[in-house]
């Protein structure tokens, strides 16, 4: 427990008889609450004593500047400051004295006269000693007829550190709350809060006042030799300025905080509040615009890239076949070939065009598919229109191989929001992939039924199946897993396609597998709702 010569005013606040709450303040709030009773004192034009002890810099002295330059208004500003803290205030600085200043004087006399000199200046400046009870503490304390109010805060211990000094008086280079909150959001010491009470209680604005008598009665007491002329003119200064104030403070008789500039001050503080919440939201809109470009341009990056890989992709597949076509017609070239050597050079030239071909058609159309596409514009389709003759087309494929060929299409099923030309190249796609992967003796049945709002259209095949880490991959571009026996030369773009039609039309596509018993590949397709179903 602290002695009572060792006492700050924040302890004196939290050792009265009804000790205000106490409030965790970061500085920007403190400030703007400081900054609401200096201006209600200004627009009201509010005659009053002020004591202050603020952080170091202009900013934070603006509003008691701005005060004391308001003419036809009796007031006194008394600030503290450490040593090494130079208060920046403009008003009546050549005219204000400091205690410094009349201590170095050589005229002993004119330290008798204090009281006349402070009289006649808005501001005074009391350096404080180096070691003192109010080191970590800022305050404000108002007195007036119609506001008798006080503001105590203290940095707790763990903030006293050079960095929250230099973060309080950086805010010296802003100017709006705004702002301020801005920069404190930015400093390393954002959760540094300031320990604050706020009273109105009169007995306690007259123990913090009697406070700072007893810290002012102590100033430079030490540093000079005890009975000397210097130390008597330092009583008799100090006895005069506390005469002086107390005579000031006794002419503005207080009689309580007026319920009228209690409401003015509560919703100034209040439109306050709200307009560092527009500036923060602000701030933070900005800070989410700022976000969504990044993602954008990651999101670009990405599609650059991609689209750098598919290009490197596309060169690879399109020289593969001419290597093959090349190297063909230059041994065919050869005089000693022969007929079976040269029919089978011939068929390896067919095939690798056949590739060429099916390669550039599927790139035309994974070209075409990167345009959006309206899909409320899409016309009603029943899958009894399309799928049995796509497979009807594939029963002379699949008998040669000895596969077992069929298909279920209700007619009933209610029509599909879909192209013609799109479900006939999904069945197709998937049709030949089935057919190509299964082996002599097996089956492939393709089945459509309704689920919901959605058409399923089931590709079953008792083929060479997929591995399940495979996948997740075989939508991508250009892959190839599943071997088949009788050729290998497809582009590797048909389920990407496939994926890339069900996605314009609002369907989707999932597979199951398992290598060696066969695939199912489950295609759904939107139920076609007319402009009546949709409401419009």
């Amino acid at each position: 427990m602290n002695s009572a010569s060792e006492t700050s005013l924040y302890e004196l606040a939290l050792q009265s008889d009804f000790p205000p709450p106490a409030l965790q303040l970061s500085p920007t709030s403190f400030k703007s609450i400081s900054d609401s009773l200096i201006n209600l004192l200004i627009e009201q034009k509010i005659a009053a004593l002020v004591w202050a002890k603020l952080p170091k810099g202009e900013t934070w002295h603006a509003s008691l500047e701005q005060y004391a330059r308001l003419e036809g208004v009796s007031k006194t500003i008394y600030l503290f400051a450490h040593p090494q803290e130079e208060l920046k205030i403009s008003t009546a600085r050549s005219d204000a004295p400091t205690l410094a200043q009349l201590m170095s004087s050589d005229d002993i006399s004119e330290m008798t006269n204090v009281a006349e000199k402070v009289s006649t200046t808005p501001i005074f400046s009391i350096q404080l000693a180096p070691e003192n009870a109010l080191r970590r503490e800022y305050f404000l304390i108002i007195w007036s007829a119609q506001l008798p109010i006080a503001l105590f805060a203290r940095r707790p211990r763990s903030a006293q550190s050079p960095k929250i000094a230099d973060s309080l008086a950086s805010l010296d280079t802003m100017s709006s709350y705004g702002q301020v909150s801005q920069l404190l959001e930015n400093t390393p010491d954002r959760k540094q809060m300031l320990l604050t009470r706020c009273s109105c209680d009169i007995t306690l604005i007259e123990g913090a006042l009697h406070r700072l008598e007893q810290i002012l009665a102590g100033l430079m007491s030490d540093q000079l030799p005890p009975q000397s002329d210097e130390l008597t003119a330092l009583q008799t200064f100090t006895a005069e300025l506390v005469a002086h104030w107390t005579k000031q403070r006794l002419a503005l008789a207080s009689t309580g905080l007026n319920v009228r500039l209690a409401e003015q001050l509560f919703g100034q503080t209040l439109q306050q509040q709200e307009d560092l919440w527009q500036q923060n939201r602000t701030y933070r809109k900005q800070a989410e615009g700022a976000d969504s470009l990044r993602l954008q341009n990651e999101e670009l990056i990405d599609t650059l890239r991609l689209k750098d890989e598919f290009l490197n992709t596309v060169g690879q597949e399109l020289r593969t076949p001419l290597t093959t076509i090349k190297t063909a017609l230059s041994l065919l070239g050869s005089p000693t070939i022969k007929l079976p050597q040269r029919q089978r050079y011939m068929e390896l030239i067919e095939k690798e065009c056949d590739r060429q071909s099916s390669l550039i058609t599927s790139l035309l159309d994974l070209v075409h598919l990167d345009q959006v596409v309206d899909q409320s514009a899409l016309p009603a389709l029943r899958l009894s229109d399309v799928v049995p003759g796509v497979v009807t087309t594939y029963q002379p494929v699949a008998e040669e191989k000895g596969i077992r060929l069929a298909y279920t299409v209700p007619e009933d099923l209610l029509p599909v929001a879909c192209m013609s030309n799109w479900l006939k190249q999904i069945v197709i796609n998937l049709l030949h992939n089935a057919i190509k992967f299964t082996l002599t003796g097996g089956q492939v049945s393709v089945r459509a039924k309704q689920q919901g709002d959605y058409v399923q259209l089931e590709i079953r095949d008792t083929g060479v199946g997929i591995a399940s880490s495979e996948i997740p991959k075989i939508f991508d571009r250009f892959y190839r897993v599943r071997q088949s026996a009788d050729d290998s030369s497809g582009a590797g773009l048909g389920l990407t396609i496939v994926q890339q039609l069900l996605l314009h039309c609002g369907g989707s596509i999932s597979v199951k597998s398992r290598v060696g018993e066969g695939s199912t590949f489950n295609v759904l397709l939107p139920v076609y709702k007319s402009s009546s179903d949709l409401g419009l």
